[in-house]
C-alpha cells in the first residue's frame, strides 16, 4: 500500500521510499521507515494531501505520496 491510498484519519507505519531523488528529502522531515504517520484531511481537490508526522503536519503532492510505502496499524 502507498501513502497515496490512504484516507483520512488512517493511522500508518512507513516501510520505505522508492524515489531516489524524494527519499534524502523526505528522510530529513522525519519520514524514515518505522515512522507512524496519521493521514489528516486534504484540499478539496484532494491535491496535496497532508500527513501528521511526529509532532508537525506535513503537506505533500499525491505523486510523491505514492513513492512512500506504507502499512496500516
Amino acid at each position: 500500500m502507498t501513502l497515496a491510498e490512504g484516507i483520512p484519519g488512517m493511522n500508518l507505519t512507513v516501510k520505505g521510499i522508492n524515489c531516489s531523488d524524494l527519499k534524502l528529502r523526505l528522510m530529513a522531515m522525519g519520514v524514515v521507515p518505522g515512522t507512524k504517520v496519521l493521514v489528516c484531511p486534504s484540499a478539496p481537490l484532494g491535491d496535496p494531501m497532508a500527513i501528521k508526522v511526529r509532532s508537525y503536519k506535513l503537506a505533500m503532492r499525491r505523486q510523491d505520496a505514492s513513492s512512500v510505502e506504507v502499512e496500516a496499524m
